[in-house]
C-alpha cells in the first residue's frame, strides 16, 4: 500500500514509516501534518476526488533543516558581468505515521445560537464623530488647506531651469535672418 502526496509543489511516492525530506512546512518539531493525497494504492486504485477524500495521509515533523549549498554563477562573455551567488533550500524531515481509508467525514460546522435562546446580540457600534467641517466632507474654516481656485497653491512652483553659459552669448542665426530667408 502506498500513495502519492503533494505538498510544497511537488509530489513524492510515500509508504508508512518513510522518511524523506520536503520544502519547509509550518508546523513544530514533533507536530502531526496532514498530506494531500493525490493517489492511493491498495487493492484498488484511487485517484477520484470522491475517493481520494477518504484517504488519510498523516506524517511527523521530525526536524527543520537546510539543504546543500548551491552556487549559482552568472556570466555575459565580453561585457565584464560575473556575478556569484549562493542558495540554501529551507526543508523539513518528516516520517509518514499513517496512510488510512475510510468514509470522508464531513467538515465541521460551527455552532450558532439561535435567537430564541435569550443570547444577547452585540451592541451596535457609536458613530465615530468628525472633528469638524460639515457633512459633504469640507475641512472646516480657518484651515490651511488651500481651495482649487486658490492661487496660494501656485506659489510653490517650481523655478525656471538657467540657461547654458553659451546660449546668451550667441544669438541665433535663425532669428536675425527672418522669416524671408533674406
Amino acid at each position: 500500500m502506498y500513495a502519492i502526496v503533494k505538498t510544497g509543489g511537488k509530489q513524492y511516492r510515500v509508504e508508512r514509516g518513510q522518511r524523506l525530506l520536503v520544502e519547509r512546512l509550518p508546523a513544530a518539531e514533533g507536530a502531526d501534518v496532514a498530506l494531500q493525497p493525490i493517489l492511493y494504492r491498495s487493492e484498488e486504485t484511487v485517484f477520484d476526488r470522491e475517493g481520494l477524500a477518504g484517504v488519510r495521509v498523516t506524517a511527523r515533523v521530525l526536524g527543520h533543516v537546510r539543504g546543500e549549498k548551491l552556487r549559482v554563477f552568472k556570466f555575459k562573455p565580453k561585457r565584464g558581468y560575473k556575478r556569484r551567488t549562493g542558495h540554501r533550500q529551507e526543508l523539513t524531515r518528516i516520517e509518514v505515521t499513517e496512510i488510512a481509508t475510510g468514509p470522508a467525514k464531513p467538515p465541521a460546522k460551527p455552532v450558532r445560537a439561535k435567537q430564541g435562546d435569550g443570547a444577547a446580540k452585540p451592541a451596535a457600534k457609536p458613530a465615530r464623530a468628525k472633528q469638524g467641517g460639515d457633512a459633504a466632507g469640507k475641512p472646516p474654516a480657518g484651515t490651511a488647506r488651500a481651495k482649487q481656485g486658490d492661487g496660494a497653491a501656485k506659489t510653490a512652483a517650481k523655478p525656471a531651469r538657467a540657461k547654458r553659459a553659451g546660449s546668451a552669448e550667441k544669438p541665433d542665426e535663425n532669428k536675425e535672418k527672418g522669416s524671408d530667408g533674406s
